[in-house]
C-alpha cells in the first residue's frame, strides 16, 4: 500500500508531517483534543464539533471498526481526524480507513498527538490546517493563519434540521430547538414517553407555541452561543411561561437568554472523565464537549449554580425555580452506566412537567 503523506499547520508556524487517510483534500478550522478511549465515532459524527479539525489523545483508534449504531448524526461533522494510530484490522467491518475513504473524508496518523494535547493545554487552542495528500507544511501554515476564528463563524444553521418534525411519543409533549442536536438526546426523550417536536436554530416564539408545548428543551451545538442570536430570543421570550431545559450549548443560550454572559475556555472539556460536583455533594463523572462556559458572576438574580467542575470550578449547570430554568453543561445522555447523569437528568426534567 503506498503511503499518502499529510501536514498539520499551527497559526503559531510549527507544522508536523504524517500518514493521510481517506482522501486527498484540505481543511482549516479550530483543532481541539479529546480524551476518550473509545467512542471515537459518537465524536466524529457529534455536530458539535462541526467546524473544528479533532485530535484523539487516546493513541489508538479504529480497534473496533465503524459502528454506525452509535452515530450521533449520520455524517462525519468534525473537519478531520488526528490520531497517532489507526486499527488496520478491526474486528468488524468497516475500518477507520475505509470508511475516511469511501465518504471522501480527511485524517492525519502518525504523528505525537500527546505533544500536540500538552502544547494545547499550555498556549490554549490553536486555529489549524490540515492538507492530506501533501507535505507541505508552509502552505498548511498559512492555511491556519487564515482560517476564521471559531465565535467569526456561524456553523448552528448547517446542522440544525432545516425544518420542524414530530417524533410522536404519549407522554408529555416537549418543543425542541435544534442546534445541532445528538441523536442519543432524541433518544433518552423519547423512552421515556416524550411527544417530540423539533423545530429548526431560527424557530420562532409563536411557531414552538402552536404546538401547546409542555415544556422546551434547548440542544448542544457548534461555535459560539452568541452567534445563536435566534435561538437566544426566543428562549428569551418563553422563559417564565415554560419550563425550559437545556444541554451544553443549551445551558449556555439559557444564560444569555436571561441576562447572563458566556466566555470562551482556554482549551475547552472534552472527554468521558470530567467530575461535576452536584449541589448536595455526590460526584458525577460526565462526558463532555464544549469550548465556552456559563460566567457564574454575570447570572441575575433567582439563578442558582447547580453543578460545577471538579477541575477547575467553572459552571456545570445552573436552575432557577422561579421561572422552572434547569440546566447542565455536561452531556447526561452520553452515559456511561445506569447510575449516571442520564437519569438523574432526564427523569428529573420528566419529573418536574408531570
Amino acid at each position: 500500500m503506498e503511503i499518502m503523506k499529510a501536514v498539520l499547520g499551527l497559526e503559531d508556524g510549527q507544522y508536523v508531517v504524517g500518514e493521510g487517510f481517506g482522501v486527498e483534500g484540505e481543511v482549516a478550522g479550530e483543532l481541539v483534543f479529546n480524551t476518550q478511549m473509545t467512542g471515537y465515532m459518537e465524536s466524529l459524527t457529534d455536530p458539535s464539533y462541526f467546524g473544528q479539525i479533532l485530535m484523539f489523545t487516546f493513541p489508538l483508534i479504529g480497534n473496533y471498526g465503524v459502528d454506525t449504531q452509535n452515530f450521533q448524526n449520520p455524517n462525519v461533522c468534525a473537519l478531520g481526524c488526528i490520531t497517532k494510530e489507526i486499527c488496520e484490522k478491526p474486528d468488524t467491518s468497516p475500518s477507520i480507513r475505509t470508511f475516511f475513504e469511501e465518504h471522501e473524508l480527511h485524517g492525519l496518523t502518525g504523528i505525537d498527538t500527546r505533544a500536540l494535547t500538552i502544547k494545547t493545554r499550555v498556549y490554549g487552542t490553536m486555529r489549524a490546517a490540515l492538507v492530506v495528500g501533501s507535505e507541505d507544511g508552509e502552505y498548511a501554515v498559512q492555511l491556519a493563519k487564515k482560517a476564521p476564528d471559531i465565535s467569526d463563524i456561524t456553523p448552528i444553521p448547517q446542522v440544525s434540521c432545516k425544518k420542524s418534525y414530530h417524533i410522536k411519543g404519549k407522554g408529555k409533549r416537549i418543543a425542541i430547538i435544534d442546534l445541532g442536536i445528538k441523536r442519543n438526546m432524541i433518544t433518552s426523550l423519547s423512552r421515556r414517553g416524550g411527544d417530540l417536536h423539533v423545530f429548526p436554530h431560527d424557530a420562532t416564539p409563536d411557531k414552538i407555541l402552536a404546538c401547546k408545548p409542555d415544556a422546551l428543551f434547548i440542544s448542544n451545538g457548534p461555535g459560539d452561543p452568541k452567534q445563536a442570536k435566534a435561538a437566544i430570543a426566543c428562549v428569551k421570550y418563553l422563559v417564565g411561561q415554560l419550563p425550559v431545559f437545556g444541554i451544553c450549548m443549551g445551558t449556555q443560550i439559557s444564560a444569555l437568554a436571561v441576562g447572563g454572559d458566556t466566555y470562551k475556555l482556554k482549551f475547552g472539556h472534552r472527554g468521558a472523565n470530567q467530575p461535576v460536583r452536584y449541589t448536595d455533594g455526590r460526584i458525577f463523572i460526565t462526558t463532555q464537549n464544549h469550548g465556552f462556559a456559563v460566567d457564574a458572576e454575570s447570572l441575575p438574580d433567582g439563578c442558582k449554580v447547580s453543578y460545577t467542575n471538579v477541575n477547575d470550578g467553572t459552571v456545570e449547570g445552573f436552575e432557577n425555580e422561579d421561572l422552572e430554568l434547569t440546566t447542565v453543561q455536561f452531556h447526561p445522555e452520553a452515559f456511561g452506566g445506569p447510575r449516571d447523569t442520564e437519569m438523574h437528568f432526564f427523569d428529573s426534567l420528566f419529573r418536574r412537567i408531570a
